[in-house]
């Protein structure tokens, strides 16, 4: 008897620590899906102190929604339902960031799931954003389930097209053009061999001298929500940077001035507390390693405090070029007019 209890009692602390129902953690028969390769959440909410999401928890619900295993999204929702911040960061990826064809909930979602998603819409990286996410904490038990309901048919379908490993492009709408391919590929179809860059040992010769380099000018900016947001205005620094290179170097969107670009996690610019100053502009891979590095400070220099009390606030900046000339007033806008102007939402790096 005793022997038998200290089994169940061995089945539900599994069950509580790794989300299986209870019928599979009591037969031992516990079972795992594909996950992604990078946090699930990272840098896709801003940081709300007090309130952060479980992302291994998080990351689990959504690798069984992927694999469509009812039963463990049914025992790890129950979790998520009763750790409102990881909830509240499940629903925010989706539904403060999203276009409005995407957002739109389910008839079947209830009143007060509806009401938050409406009211959440927009808020991502906004001073309304903390506001939103809190609010979470307020459903009832009910409503907040309703929300993790329609939030899952959201990464339903945002994990069709892929199987759960590797989240690059997730999550945000995607953008307008694509990265262009390596014009290299048609002599190498061909049997021409190809040497690159990439295949040479240079031992200690820095490959971001070999690139073309770019500068920033710290600006400020005001969202669509009319609340300010920290800018970097980037302009090439050697003669072969300019809008070709960023087109083949990265997939911003064209932007005009109107509107929010994407927002890609990826992209991070790093901050250095120390100093409070700026240090790099990348493209993480999928290795965790720099893939693209657009600038890189020659020395440190300590930004203003306003603009970095900015910066610690919103922890994303608007990253837009390249602008040749500026300081040239109306540079910027002559450049979106001609087209000529790329844009992206980069995550800010503390280090």
């Amino acid at each position: 008897m005793v022997k038998k209890h200290g089994k169940k009692q061995r089945a539900k602390q599994r069950s509580r620590r790794t989300g299986a129902a209870h019928a599979s953690a009591a037969a031992n028969t516990l079972h795992n899906h594909p996950e992604p390769d990078t946090g699930l959440l990272a840098g896709m909410m801003p940081y709300v102190p007090g309130w952060e999401a479980d992302d291994a928890l998080a990351t689990r619900l959504v690798a069984a929604c992927w694999a469509a295993c009812m039963p463990c999204q049914k025992s790890i929702g129950k979790q998520v339902v009763a750790h409102r911040a990881t909830l509240a960061g499940l629903a925010g990826t989706m539904f403060l960031t999203q276009p409005d064809a995407v957002r739109t909930p389910t008839p079947l979602t209830g009143g007060a799931a509806r009401e938050w998603i409406d009211q959440a819409h927009g808020k991502a990286f906004t001073a309304g954003a903390e506001t939103a996410l809190r609010a979470v904490q307020e459903l009832e038990e009910t409503a907040a389930a309703d929300l993790l309901d329609a939030t899952l048919d959201l990464w339903a379908m945002s994990g069709t097209s892929r199987p759960g490993i590797g989240l690059a492009d997730r999550l945000t709408q995607a953008p307008p053009r694509q990265r262009p391919a390596d014009p290299m590929d048609a002599f190498r179809k061909a049997g021409i061999n190809v040497v690159t860059l990439d295949d040479l040992d240079l031992g200690d010769v820095d490959a971001y001298h070999l690139a073309p380099n770019y500068g920033v000018m710290p600006m400020k900016t005001t969202g669509p929500d009319g609340h300010p947001m920290p800018m970097l205005l980037l302009y090439p620094e050697t003669e072969d940077a300019g809008i070709e290179d960023l087109e083949a170097r990265t997939d911003w969107e064209h932007w005009g001035l109107h509107g929010m670009p994407h927002m890609d996690p990826l992209w991070r610019v790093r901050a250095r507390i120390a100093d409070r100053s700026l240090q790099g502009l990348v493209h993480v891979g999928p290795d965790g390693d720099d893939a693209v590095e657009l600038w890189r400070a020659a020395e440190s220099v300590s930004l203003p405090a306003a603009w970095w009390d900015l910066l610690d606030r919103v922890q994303h900046v608007l990253v837009v070029g390249p602008v040749p000339e500026p300081e040239t007033p109306g540079a910027l806008k002559a450049e979106a007019n001609a087209g000529r102007l790329l844009a992206v939402v980069a995550r800010v790096a503390f280090a």
